[in-house]
């Protein structure tokens, strides 16, 4: 029950801790908010009221372009890059020789920023809504509303293990931002952050489908939106949960390998 308090204080003052850099925060908000602003007009003059592309109508790829949106708030906000600076600066020995779970921490850590980022997230899509008033499209079947939500647990831990994962790199090099930033660009691609996947081509989408990123946005939303049938929602679950349990078991690897390296090395 201590440990669950402790984490809980961790996640909280991940909080405090985001609020206390105003500036930073607000700014990033804004650039999220033009983002969010220039995808919408962008689908809402592709895509008049009563036409369809690629199986969307207007309504459907509006929810779906304002959904992902606060799912990227969610589900990719992280505060794992402290991670390889934790081993690249000697400071991760602080955490071994204490009673706590490193993943756990950072875990904890994760969900306060994400708790701060769909707080704001909600706030401003609201304010879109409030002034546009673009035509949502509100999912009321139960089961589909179920492996939504349960998708979106599958999300979160899949991201997050792919962030600590890519930390890792600072057991073997001091370079971990570069590969970050590289593959933070790529996966809002590959996770259908920015479009429907399935609107591409049928060959790259099967192959985008191999793949475990879909199953951070894309697939989330398609649950949703209830586009796919029952038996289809149930195997995008299982697989999505493969992916999750199959990163959590190479990134549980690598932090066992990259122990055996770690000097304590800076301060």
């Amino acid at each position: 029950m201590s440990n669950l308090k402790s984490y809980y204080l961790v996640g909280r003052n991940t909080w405090d801790e985001t609020v206390s850099y105003r500036l930073n925060f607000m700014v990033w908000r804004l650039r999220v908010v033009l983002q969010l602003l220039t995808t919408y007009f962008l689908w809402f003059t592709i895509l008049p009221s009563g036409k369809y592309f690629a199986g969307y109508n207007q309504s459907m790829m509006l929810t779906y372009i304002l959904g992902t949106a606060i799912l990227s708030a969610f589900i990719l906000s992280t505060r794992t890059s402290s991670v390889a600076e934790d081993i690249t600066q000697g400071t991760l020995s602080n955490y071994l020789i204490r009673p706590l779970n490193y993943f756990w921490y950072y875990f904890s850590r994760d969900l306060g920023d994400k708790a701060m980022n769909i707080v704001f997230s909600i706030g401003e899509i609201s304010v879109i809504v409030l002034f546009f008033h673009p035509p949502f499209y509100i999912q009321t079947n139960i089961i589909y509303l179920v492996v939504f939500f349960i998708s979106l647990i599958f999300a979160i831990v899949l991201n997050f293990f792919f962030n600590m994962i890519l930390s890792f790199i600072g057991f073997w090099s001091n370079e971990v931002w570069a590969p970050r930033f590289i593959f933070y660009i790529l996966l809002t691609f590959f996770a259908g952050g920015l479009f429907p996947l399935d609107i591409l081509p049928r060959p790259l989408f099967i192959f985008f489908q191999l793949l475990p990123f879909p199953y951070l946005l894309y697939t989330p939303m398609k649950l949703y939106l209830g586009t796919l049938n029952i038996n289809q929602s149930f195997l995008s679950l299982l697989i999505g949960g493969l992916w999750t349990i199959g990163t959590w078991i190479i990134a549980k690897h690598i932090w066992r390998k990259g122990l055996k390296l770690y000097g304590a090395e800076g301060k």
